[in-house]
């Protein structure tokens, strides 16, 4: 016997909520800018990273000793995590320090942050 509960027993579409559900949604370009970003987001890494530099910066050498990483390989996440706008760098001598791009960026983590906190209160409530 198949799992149905989460779906319709009976097809009904609305179409005033289908075409407000559809004007909502941006077109394909920004569709695909925003899933390359929370792509970043779903990677241990980067997400590592990110959490890292959330409150300052710090530079490639720093961030390898915080994530127990090789230079190489922090270089690799922070390059990325640039090219999609979620970081930025600031140069001082020989050092190149990395922050957050700016507070949307914080806010999508400590949103994030939120919304785990808050499911996981419900989860033990539920029990």
């Amino acid at each position: 016997m198949s799992e149905e509960k989460d779906v319709c027993q009976e097809y009904s579409v609305n179409p005033e909520a289908v075409a407000a559900a559809k004007s909502a949604l941006p077109d394909t370009a920004i569709l695909e800018e925003l899933s390359r970003m929370f792509a970043a987001f779903s990677d241990a890494s980067r997400l590592r990273i990110l959490l890292s530099i959330s409150e300052r910066e710090l530079c490639v050498c720093e961030l390898g000793e915080v994530l127990g990483m090789s230079m190489p390989a922090v270089s690799h996440h922070l390059r990325r995590l640039k090219d999609l706008g979620l970081v930025r760098t600031r140069r001082e001598g020989k050092l190149v320090y990395y922050s957050l791009d700016d507070e949307h960026v914080r806010e999508i983590l400590a949103v994030g942050r939120e919304h785990l906190a808050h499911r996981q209160l419900w989860q033990r409530g539920k029990q």
